[in-house]
């Protein structure tokens, strides 16, 4: 299922991961390589934009003073008494607020100038890896068919095709939208992403299957591999959390057990698919645990929603308060990162 195709034309000045989609703001630079100072320089300009200005002044918020570390805290402790509507819990069980619809409407436009509305094609025609974030149930499936897509689109892998995600429990929504798309019973993350491999990869049983049952979700992992005909081999993974007294694993800690598992060469270009509403965040923890510290080039993508591959996997439109949370997330990773550059 992934053998030769036309190949889609590219603008032949290939990108490296920080442009954005047209009218959204740069994030910082994902180029092989990169120095930690341009990317301070990226995330200096990301949080000191005017719509992100714009928004905290709404919000009744003073612009925090001082340098970059300074504003990444103040940005922080805002945030999280004005767009922290999870408080602890895991997305799904997120409250919505209620907005007026000015309020409604200054968030989407924000989102939107910040990354994390309209998709972005890859830049590139060929990658070393190819690395698919897990997350909601119905997102896991639909990240898989979009890069079953980009594959028999043209794109080129030459390493292979991560899907990375963790033991987290399924809702019983989730559960739900799995029924409604015709996917088998699945209790985990790890197990909708893996059922989503097989449908999308044509594989009925992977070719090694590795892993350590500790007897708590934070603590095991997990790694199945398939090899589909034609295409580059595909690794199901599911990480340990690195603080399993706190916390099951986040989308840090898969990424950084991914490179324990993978020859991770500096100036790799790897190639990261989430949804539009993750890019910003995803994308910072990515440069914080791929790109810094092993050099390879990153770029990350959000699914595109218009494709006719993924028509039989509806994604819920994000609300005014999930795009709200997602500036927080993508506030925290920034600071993350920027902490981590010293």
């Amino acid at each position: 299922m992934c053998g030769p195709t036309p190949r889609r034309r590219y603008d032949p000045a290939v990108r490296t991961g920080e442009e954005a989609p047209r009218g959204a703001l740069a994030l910082p630079t994902g180029a092989a390589g990169t120095s930690a100072e341009a990317i301070t320089a990226g995330v200096r300009a990301w949080v000191g934009s005017a719509p992100l200005r714009d928004l905290v002044g709404h919000f009744g918020g003073d612009w925090p003073g001082g340098d970059v570390a300074a504003v990444l805290a103040g940005l922080d402790d805002f945030s999280a008494r004005h767009w922290d509507f999870r408080g602890g819990r895991e997305r799904p069980d997120a409250r919505e607020p209620a907005f007026d619809p000015a309020t409604a409407r200054l968030a989407l436009a924000t989102a939107a100038a910040l990354g994390m509305v309209r998709p972005a094609p890859p830049a590139r025609s060929r990658y070393a890896h190819l690395v698919v974030l897990g997350g909601l149930a119905h997102a896991c499936q639909r990240r898989v068919a979009y890069a079953a897509h980009l594959l028999r689109a043209g794109t080129r892998v030459t390493g292979e095709v991560a899907v990375l995600g963790s033991f987290r429990p399924l809702s019983e929504v989730e559960r739900q939208a799995l029924d409604k798309a015709g996917v088998g019973p699945c209790d985990t993350e790890v197990a909708a992403l893996d059922a989503a491999v097989r449908r999308e990869f044509r594989v009925p049983a992977p070719a090694q299957d590795d892993g350590r049952d500790a007897g708590h979700p934070h603590h095991s992992w997990s790694s199945r591999t398939y090899r589909p005909a034609g295409c580059p081999p595909v690794r199901v993974l599911a990480a340990p959390s690195s603080e399993p007294a706190r916390r099951r694993a986040h989308t840090a800690d898969t990424q950084r057990f991914w490179a324990g598992h993978v020859l991770l060469r500096a100036g790799d270009p790897v190639l990261m698919v989430t949804a539009p509403i993750y890019v910003p965040f995803q994308h910072c923890d990515a440069l914080r645990t791929l790109a810094v510290p092993y050099g390879c080039a990153l770029e990350t993508v959000g699914v595109d929603p218009a494709l006719p591959d993924l028509a039989g996997l509806p994604e819920p439109t994000p609300t005014p308060g999930r795009y709200l949370q997602e500036i927080r997330s993508a506030i925290r990773s920034m600071r993350a990162l920027h902490t981590a550059l010293g």
